[in-house]
């Protein structure tokens, strides 16, 4: 291995290679990062590997040196146009690498201008001159470089430096942006990082982009330039213009999906956030004056018993005031200790009890631990109680909040993301269909067949939604119950919706009895306990195509596809109802120019 390493630096056996940075707003390239290879075939030929035995063998700063020369030379020969993104190690930069004679040789003889060299700062191990690299940097720059610093999100102190060296460019790390289509976090991540930058007059790269779907994620960002094998690999000739497939992407108006993660409250939330502060007995306390203390407190449930700051027992305000209430009670029992009346075996958790958690264990302590409540402790030590009913109360509320994001039926979005999306189709002023889907005779169903077949059919109706729609053009969410909204960007929309129409009326049969679909419905009780006859379940699509500036906001959109949902369940059996001019909410005639399709296509 070292001779092989002696071997190439001695006989400059490095091979350049440039992988394109595209501007993504003004859709051409804006410069080339230069990366190394070492010999074809050999245990160094990635950079990797390369530079690893170079640290090895005490030999990186030859290294990196011959890097810089190779990577210089190359480029100009190429007279590729455009930036160059040339990656140097803090080090490097501070030993003045390219204040060198060589480079500065290059440069002059080659007439490559110092503003179209990015200095690209890597962090392979912690930078434990700060200083000294905040002063090389601001040198290099005034020098007339650009700064960029790479990997952000890898290194030790990214954000640190971010904020004090103020660069150019900030190139994200490919971790954060590979499979960003599918990561909420990731999404966040980089939405974050862009608002820094923004803030910042830094541009930001987002480097490994593999994909159309990360690329349009990151488009739609608003993300300055990318990066990726989607984009170009490295080669040795690269291609000076953009291929076919990015530039479709580039002119694209498309509004990415974003994935979407349900906000897990109810983990977070601990058992704290319902304490209750209360005063506390010791077992010895007489029984009257843990009487009168309720008495005194009428919102207070209970009484925890505490012994040198340790809880030993609860006492019941129902049960204790029941048994006072019979005769000669205070005047036996007054007097007597209280740990008489207490309950030994309370439900006792700490205060960082997730309340999911904290839930469980009421439910498995039994109907006392209910009524009585639970001691809160902080290490150990007596805090605070808890109340049955506020921890019911607290989780419900959690997840009523946690269905505005994600069904928890289907998963699919709830009403907070439909209108973000929503919001942001009107902002990109694209032209996109809204159609609202409902489920004609659904309670029928529940009640004759049961709450789970009832949930089975909602389960499958989403199901075929996502399958009929573009995952990555279609919106589909699960407004509640048997509601659900699809936002369409496919051009054949339409089309899209018949096969649901399809779909939905063959998986339907599936849930009934050979008599009913025989029959075509069944005999059962309306809400006023009349006996009458329900047809087999049905789909109906009320579907408005909206134009750009038609709507000012998300409520508008919502009411007329409502509207719109309402006269398609006017029509019997499976239908799409689409409205084909684009209305106006405040007109009294909301749908002029109509168009019904049923379940058969006809119209």
């Amino acid at each position: 291995m070292q001779n092989l390493l002696t071997e190439i630096l001695l006989q400059r056996r490095l091979s350049p290679v440039f992988q394109p940075i595209v501007d993504m707003r003004e859709a051409h390239i804006i410069g080339y990062e230069g990366l190394i290879r070492g010999p074809v075939d050999t245990l160094l030929h990635a950079p990797t590997e390369l530079f690893s035995a170079a640290r090895n063998f005490g030999v990186v700063d030859e290294l990196e040196r011959l890097c810089v020369l190779s990577v210089l030379e190359e480029f100009t020969r190429l007279n590729l146009s455009g930036k160059l993104f040339l990656n140097l190690c803090p080090a490097g930069l501070m030993n003045g690498i390219l204040e060198e004679d060589a480079v500065l040789d290059i440069l002059q003889r080659k007439r490559l201008t110092r503003n179209r060299i990015i200095i690209e700062i890597t962090e392979s191990e912690p930078t434990y001159n700060f200083a000294s690299l905040i002063d090389a940097a601001h040198h290099h720059r005034d020098a007339g470089f650009e700064i960029a610093m790479d990997d952000l999100g890898e290194g030790f102190s990214s954000l640190r430096l971010w904020s004090e060296l103020r660069p150019h460019f900030v190139k994200v790390d490919k971790h954060f942006i590979q499979g960003i289509h599918q990561d909420p976090v990731k999404l966040q991540f980089v939405r974050s990082i862009q608002q820094i930058a923004e803030n910042s007059n830094s541009k930001v790269v987002a480097e490994g982009i593999e994909t159309r779907s990360e690329f349009m994620i990151i488009q739609n960002l608003g993300i300055a330039c990318g990066q990726g094998y989607f984009i170009g690999r490295p080669e040795a000739k690269p291609h000076p213009s953009i291929n076919p497939e990015v530039a479709d992407c580039l002119s694209s108006t498309t509004i990415s999906i974003y994935p979407q993660g349900r906000p897990d409250t109810l983990a977070k939330a601990a058992a704290d956030k319902i304490l209750i502060h209360a005063p506390t007995v010791s077992p010895k306390t007489h029984s009257e004056t843990v009487l009168n203390l309720l008495l005194a407190q009428p919102n207070l449930h209970a009484i925890p018993v505490v012994e040198n700051r340790i809880p030993v027992g609860i006492i019941n305000r129902t049960s204790l005031v029941d048994r006072f209430s019979r005769v000669y009670t205070r005047e036996l029992f007054g007097r007597r200790p209280c740990s008489l009346f207490m309950s030994p075996d309370p439900l006792i958790v700490d205060r960082y009890t997730p309340l999911e958690e904290l839930s469980r264990l009421v439910v498995n302590k039994g109907k006392n631990s209910f009524s009585d409540g639970f001691i809160l402790t902080d290490k150990g030590e007596y805090f605070g109680i808890g109340t049955g009913y506020d921890l019911m109360r607290e989780i419900s509320q959690m997840q009523i909040n946690a269905a505005r994001y994600a069904n928890p039926l289907t998963m699919l979005p709830g009403n907070v993301p439909i209108a973000e999306h929503t919001e942001r189709l009107l902002e990109s002023k694209v032209t996109f269909a809204v159609c609202h889907c409902d489920l004609d005779h659904f309670k029928p169903l529940n009640d004759m067949y049961g709450y789970r077949k009832g949930d089975e059919v909602i389960q499958g109706c989403a199901q075929i939604l996502v399958d009929c729609c573009d995952p990555e053009r279609d919106f589909v969410g699960h407004i509640g119950g048997d509601d659900f909204i699809i936002l369409f960007q496919s051009p054949d929309w339409q089309a899209r919706c018949q096969s649901i129409l399809d779909m939905f009326d063959g998986m339907a049969r599936q849930f009934f009895k050979p008599e009913h679909l025989a029959q075509g419905g069944y005999y059962g009780e309306d809400r006023r306990g009349n006996k009458v006859f329900f047809p087999l379940l049905a789909l109906s699509i009320g579907a408005v195509s909206i134009e750009p500036g038609a709507f000012s906001n998300a409520h508008e959109i919502s009411a007329v596809a409502g509207e719109a949902k309402k006269l398609a369940k006017r029509i019997e059996g499976s239908c799409i109802f689409v409205e084909r001019r684009a209305p106006q909410p405040t007109s009294g005639e909301l749908f002029p120019d109509l168009s019904i399709a049923n379940g058969n296509g006809s119209v």
